[in-house]
């Protein structure tokens, strides 16, 4: 019970690594408000962590409307009269060669994956500087690093957004006594992984079990992440073991990016 008495926010919670990052926050004894675009995704994790024996606030929001985000932020502080975690987990992305990629394409990726990333950052800091503090965890990836094998190049940008913003945040926020730091995901197996990953292994003339091979050869452990293995760090980062730890951006990719 790691995160007894404490109140989480955590976006995209309805599926993937929120979903798993929400249920293991309910393990730890964690009080969440989750929020997501889709409400009926969010309804089978709602079950779960009240089954759990937590408290849970489910809300439906863009996380790319500025109004939205703010909206969901006095919702989830009024309820809980506290934030004292931020998972800022929400994200979007499609696979597409740089020569394929559109306007749309960028404004809708960096809408979600910087603006909402941004916004979700401020206006829960608001929050929690008035309570003494807390955790902010953006969900970043190491395709803000580099890796090559990444969806597309906008992605890779709105990802690097992330973990820049994350290093300037940590200077910001630190004085009121709120970490900042970001978690970044390898390959992780997920409903969105495996839509691109069925992409790719169309343009390659692969079956997805052949294409998915081929994929996780390249990790040196040979091993893909479940969305388990990120929300373990997300607890980590969370917890008292986290408490002197800002400012940084962690890669969980079984080898990929040796940084």
């Amino acid at each position: 019970m790691q995160l007894k008495g404490k109140v989480a926010l955590i976006t995209g919670a309805g599926q993937g690594i929120g979903r798993a990052i929400a249920i293991a926050y309910a393990t730890e004894g964690a009080d969440l408000a989750l929020a997501d675009i889709n409400p009926e995704a969010l309804a089978s994790v709602v079950d779960i962590v009240m089954k759990a024996g937590r408290k849970v606030l489910p809300i439906e929001a863009d996380l790319g409307d500025v109004k939205a985000i703010d909206a969901m932020v006095a919702q989830a502080a009024g309820h809980f009269g506290k934030i004292d975690i931020l998972v800022n987990n929400a994200g979007v992305t499609r696979k597409a060669h740089i020569m394929d990629l559109n306007e749309q394409d960028w404004d809708r990726i960096h809408r979600v994956n910087s603006k909402g990333v941004f916004f979700c950052m401020q206006g829960v800091a608001r929050e929690m500087i008035k309570n003494g503090g807390g955790r902010i965890i953006n969900m970043a990836s190491i395709a803000g690093k580099g890796y090559r094998d990444s969806s597309n190049v906008i992605y890779a940008g709105s990802k690097g957004a992330v973990i820049a913003m994350t290093r300037m945040a940590s200077s910001h926020l630190g004085a009121h006594n709120i970490t900042v730091n970001a978690i970044c995901p390898g390959i992780t197996r997920t409903a969105l992984f495996n839509k691109l990953l069925e992409v790719q292994a169309k343009n390659e003339g692969l079956s997805f079990e052949e294409m998915s091979r081929k994929t996780f050869d390249t990790i040196p452990l040979k091993l893909p992440n479940e969305p388990e293995d990120i929300a373990a760090m997300a607890v980590f980062l969370a917890s008292d073991g986290g408490r002197t730890i800002t400012g940084q951006s962690y890669n969980i990719d079984g080898g990929l990016i040796p940084d």
